[in-house]
């Protein structure tokens, strides 16, 4: 998987200001945690950010939470969000300091031990996934985001040496829809299961269908793009990201994160590309 991209209207990022530090993992835990996102936002005036379909499940670590609401009311303080097939809106109010966990499906089958179809588009408190432990208190202690990364490493590395792990077909269904546009029904004859059974598999373990992951992988590719050639047309995205013509884009786009692709503007949102940060 080559990154992820939260889509943000720049307006809002503007509206949020504070500190912002990305890292990578260590290089041992590459499949199953893509990126760190270190931040401390002080207390302004309560925003709402609209969280995109990714191709992660994200943990936000907590050393201090705000006051968040979403659609079936309060969010939990430490919440991991499963993989989603439609933009969540969520209300945020207050100081926030943390640190935002990028799980792969991989990484977040090992480290929580569940079939991620409980997770898909639900938030559920860290506190009901994991065992009680000071991992949390370790980083509000630490000196800096340094220390904190390099202990989150190692508590990651230790859960995940013994953490379930995704069966071999749905890991290569996986990293093909992730790798590039691929048909559902070619890839179940690669594996050699039918459509249904690969449908029906990659559900319970992952969380999504294969379909709306290519749907979701492709948006994130997409992304990358922009971040990387910003000045390109629209019909250029369109094509080279793999849509049938802009219009196609227009329509997923929105689907996927709320906005047209001119409302949120280039380049858009978050993205964190593979060995960002040090």
């Amino acid at each position: 998987m080559g990154g992820w991209s939260l889509v943000v209207p720049r307006r809002d990022i503007v509206r949020a200001p504070g500190e912002r530090v990305f890292r990578s993992p260590h290089p041992g835990l590459a499949a199953h945690v893509l990126s760190y996102v270190a931040h401390d936002l002080p207390d302004a005036e309560p925003i709402s950010w609209q969280v995109t379909p990714l191709s992660v499940l994200t943990w936000v670590i907590d050393l201090e939470a705000p006051v968040r609401r979403g659609p079936d009311g309060a969010v939990p303080d430490s919440p991991v969000l499963g993989l989603r097939d439609r933009p969540l809106l969520i209300g945020q109010a207050g100081g926030s300091r943390g640190i935002a966990v990028a799980l792969t499906p991989l990484g977040a089958y090992g480290l929580f031990g569940i079939p991620l179809r409980e997770l898909a588009n639900s938030i559920v408190a860290a506190a009901d996934l994991l065992p009680p432990g000071s991992l949390t208190e370790q980083l509000a202690e630490a000196a800096d985001w340094p220390e904190r990364f390099r202990l989150l490493d190692e508590y990651l590395v230790t859960r995940l040496i013994r953490g379930l792990e995704l069966a071999t077909p749905v890991r290569y269904a996986w990293d093909r829809l992730s790798a590039g546009p691929v048909r559902v029904d070619a890839l179940a004859d690669e594996i050699g299961w039918s459509r249904q059974h690969l449908n029906a598999r990659v559900r319970e373990q992952i969380g999504l269908g294969p379909k709306t992951i290519g749907r979701i992988t492709r948006l994130n590719r997409t992304m990358a793009l922009l971040d990387r050639a910003p000045t390109l047309s629209w019909p250029e995205v369109a094509y080279r990201g793999g849509y049938s013509d802009q219009a196609h884009l227009i329509r997923e786009f929105r689907a996927l994160t709320g906005f047209s692709p001119t409302e949120a503007g280039k380049p858009a949102g978050l993205f964190v590309a593979p060995g960002h940060g040090s």
